[in-house]
């Protein structure tokens, strides 16, 4: 079974990184989804200098999408991000660099959990409104294996990250309340 799309997630080291790149273009693997965890909401680094340089060389140009947060596309680009002309200008440095589109994600305090894809050129906003729940713990990992899963569907990229946007906030705004601290968000929503 040929998969039809594929999302990366955290990668702990360069070594892997370049063995995951190889692989990708071995299968010709299509609809690659990069979610480049490199910083945690904490601000907290979660890769080394190294596996980011390995990541940005060699995963990157083979994305067909990158979801960073504000943090993780401030070291992607190396520019600082304030409000939204800087997204703007970071989401299409991103995107031109390395020739993949670029969903910012703006739930960091930039504003109300709007992101910006960054495409062939083209900004497209997608509106969110903050949903008042402490427990969202995996969101950022969340949307971007339902972006996978829906471009696996066939669905234009715009088209899948609305439908997952769509499904992170009936995720949170079903207001589960599990364990300590941030706990998960409701994935089984629709199975209540």
């Amino acid at each position: 079974i040929y998969p039809d799309a594929v999302k990366i997630g955290m990668v702990s080291s360069s070594e892997l990184i370049s063995v995951i790149a190889e692989r990708l273009k071995f299968y010709k693997s299509q609809n690659i989804v990069v979610d480049p965890v490199m910083v945690a909401t904490s601000g907290s680094e979660l890769l080394k200098n190294d596996a980011i340089q390995t990541l940005i060389d060699e995963l990157l140009p083979i994305a067909t999408v990158v979801t960073p947060n504000i943090p993780e596309a401030e070291v992607l680009s190396g520019e600082k991000i304030y409000n939204k002309d800087d997204m703007q200008n970071v989401a299409k440095s991103i995107g031109d660099k390395y020739g993949c589109a670029v969903l910012l994600k703006g739930g960091h305090s930039i504003n109300d959990a709007n992101d910006l894809l960054y495409s062939d050129g083209c900004f497209k906003w997608f509106e969110g409104k903050r949903i008042n729940n402490p427990n969202t713990h995996g969101t950022g990992c969340t949307l971007s294996s339902a972006i996978a899963s829906n471009l696996a569907k066939g669905l234009p990229l715009e088209v899948s990250i609305q439908n997952a946007k769509d499904y992170i906030s009936s995720a949170l705004s079903a207001m589960l309340d599990l364990g300590k601290d941030s706990g998960p968000m409701n994935h089984a929503f629709k199975m209540m």
